[in-house]
């Protein structure tokens, strides 16, 4: 009985060693996953802006962060649902765009919320605008408003000027400029010709390089009259956006308005001396746009005669006229600056909300000047541009719901109920429509 157990036990030990031995002979014949990378996240920053995903090609969803095997399903997702995309709702159902890739994108994304959307007359909002030129121009030089000027959509624009700046603050050449995500085949072609730049980038040229370690980008200057540069106009010239604004600052209440002479804009803290003998071929200080800032002819700049208050346009009032009623420069820089955001004053209740305005001093202006508002632009609620909306002060808070709502809804007074806004507010807001 005891032998009989020994054997049975040798017999399982030997079944053991055969099945062992056989797995580690199968094992070989396995293929070798040592060189298999597991896909991860995209950690690159994406510049992002509005794009139509029914005109975006292989590279361009790449660029987007989805791999080659996930832009081929999106390809065959267009063509099962008809070879285009209707709306974003058809478009997040594609299962090779995960619910975290598309909350990042939805925002950008030019196509109605949904198919009931997408059949309705608002649809044609989210077509593409056509892009017209008329000259040659160098794209170095434009800002965001220039090229929304062209046809682009405000966060277009904006990824352009940052695609520019990534370069190193220049296209160099047509070849470079092509390759921004924003610039879709069919727009280069209608712009290829106007652009004043090379063909091919030049043999060695290092973008990265020349951004990170000189630090500066080469200005090629122009002449310009310092005293009608805004901010973006400083900006074109090197300047950072604060130091842009500092200038302007300075201009406008330090010098009540405009640089009288080259030694003024040399005792700006923010032009370094370096930078002040680079500009100083190019400034050309025109006399008549000092004496029109100041609302004199030039021979009259320096013997101004005192101002009668009783005609003044409180619309057109300069800073130098309020500074010589009584106002500091804080508050005469805050009165013109509301101005200018509103695009006028409809009333002169308005003028005292102005932040650190002096109000009793104020009241003795109020009462004395006028106030013409036959100038201001008004809009319709269903026609206000989307710029203008998202930029004015009584407007920009409820921009969002109006651009939206309008879509489908023309009737105005429709479109107040939907807006849901407090009756003060509204108030205001009519001030300035039609």
């Amino acid at each position: 009985m005891k032998k009989n157990y020994y054997q049975q036990l040798a017999f399982m030990g030997m079944l053991l060693i055969i099945l062992f031995g056989f797995q580690k002979y199968r094992s070989k014949e396995k293929e070798n996953f040592s060189d298999v990378h597991f896909i991860v996240n995209n950690t690159t920053a994406l510049h992002l802006a509005e794009f139509d995903p029914n005109d975006l090609d292989e590279k361009q969803w790449q660029h987007l962060g989805f791999t080659k095997k996930q832009t081929a399903t999106i390809f065959n997702y267009k063509k099962i649902v008809g070879g285009k995309f209707l709306s974003k709702e058809q478009f997040k159902k594609c299962f090779a765009v995960s619910e975290e890739k598309f909350s990042e994108l939805e925002p950008y994304i030019l196509l109605p919320e949904n198919n009931r959307e997408a059949n309705m007359n608002g649809f044609a909002h989210f077509k593409k605008k056509s892009i017209t030129v008329s000259q040659k121009f160098n794209p170095d030089f434009y800002a965001v408003a220039d090229w929304i000027k062209l046809g682009f959509s405000e966060r277009q624009a904006e990824a352009i000027v940052k695609y520019k700046n990534y370069l190193g603050g220049s296209f160099v050449s047509k070849e470079k400029f092509k390759e921004c995500f924003i610039i879709s085949e069919e727009n280069y072609q209608k712009l290829s010709f106007y652009l004043i730049l090379p063909e091919k980038t030049p043999a060695g040229f290092n973008y990265y390089k020349n951004n990170s370690i000189s630090g500066k980008t080469k200005i090629q200057y122009r002449l310009f009259d310092p005293n009608l540069l805004d901010t973006d106009g400083w900006k074109s010239l090197g300047f950072s956006d604060k130091q842009s604004h500092i200038i302007v600052n300075y201009r406008e209440r330090n010098l009540k308005g405009s640089f009288k002479n080259l030694e003024d804009i040399q005792k700006c803290f923010v032009i370094s001396t370096e930078k002040f003998e680079e500009l100083k071929p190019f400034i050309r200080l025109n006399q008549e746009s000092i004496a029109a800032r100041h609302n004199t002819v030039p021979s009259e700049i320096k013997q101004q005669e005192k101002t009668d208050f009783s005609k003044v346009d409180l619309n057109s009032i300069t800073f130098r006229q309020l500074l010589e009623f009584g106002f500091d420069e804080k508050a005469a820089g805050s009165m013109i600056g509301f101005r200018k955001k509103l695009g006028g004053f409809m009333n002169k209740e308005q003028i005292l909300t102005t932040y650190n305005i002096d109000i009793p001093l104020m009241e003795k202006l109020l009462s004395t000047a006028q106030l013409n508002t036959s100038n201001v632009i008004k809009y319709t609620l269903t026609e206000a541009p989307e710029e203008w909306l998202k930029s004015h002060p009584y407007f920009k808070y409820s921009a969002d719901k109006i651009i939206f709502y309008r879509l489908t809804e023309k009737d105005e007074k429709k479109l107040w109920k939907l807006l849901k806004i407090k009756p003060e507010y509204e108030a205001k807001m009519k001030l300035y429509l039609k």
